[in-house]
């Protein structure tokens, strides 16, 4: 009788103890999961889809032509275009050119264009002459930065409630000159339509997406 009720008293303590052994793991896990959680949390990470900000109410969106305040000729076209084939892309919207069968309205400016010298070219040309005890060197641009800044606003049509504003759109790309000058522009606007392309990615991603 004594030895089985040892044995009893040692099954009872193995069950006991393995127990509290699937507790501990259950906790363990359990803040293994609420660590995760809130490390992605403050990294910004989101778990599952996205969201739209719009109202509900929202279907047709009017994308008319982007206001030039610039001197580049025509710059507003390639913006304008790359908006439409990003929000067609990425989201459920009806995207018009005319405000009249539009739920909302995306009014758009091109602020400024600015272009500088990023790199130099400091070799020695065959045109460069030598002073005796001493040289000279040509700097010449080889690189340059164009910059671009543009201001948004989506508002609903019927009652001019703002939407979505942004008026410090920035942006920058670099080209290579070549050595000929009349191909300055030429090597411009490959440069301009990646500006394009990187601005409609970024607004409709504000706009749409709950970032």
């Amino acid at each position: 009788m004594r030895r089985e009720s040892q044995r009893m008293i040692c099954h009872r303590g193995t069950e006991r103890a393995e127990k509290i052994d699937s507790v501990h793991i259950h906790f363990l896990a359990l803040c293994l999961c609420v660590s995760v959680a809130l490390f992605l949390s403050s990294c910004g990470y989101r778990v599952g889809g996205t969201a739209s900000r719009l109202p509900p109410g929202i279907k047709v969106i009017a994308v008319p032509a982007l206001v030039n305040r610039t001197a580049r000729y025509r710059i507003e076209q390639p913006m304008t275009e790359a908006l439409v084939r990003e929000f067609l892309e990425r989201t459920k919207y009806r995207i018009v050119s005319t405000e009249d069968s539009a739920d909302a309205v995306l009014h758009g400016e091109i602020v400024s264009l600015e272009s500088s010298p990023a790199v130099f070219d400091t070799s020695p040309t065959p045109n460069s002459t030598t002073i005796p005890n001493g040289s000279t060197q040509t700097a010449r641009v080889t690189t340059m930065l164009v910059s671009v800044q543009l201001k948004v606003r989506l508002e609903e049509r019927e009652t001019k409630k703002i939407l979505y504003q942004n008026d410090n759109y920035l942006f920058r790309d670099t080209y290579e000159l070549s050595t000929d000058p009349a191909t300055f522009f030429d090597e411009q606007s490959p440069a301009l339509e990646r500006i394009a392309r990187d601005f409609a990615s970024r607004l409709v991603a504000d706009v749409v997406e709950n970032f």
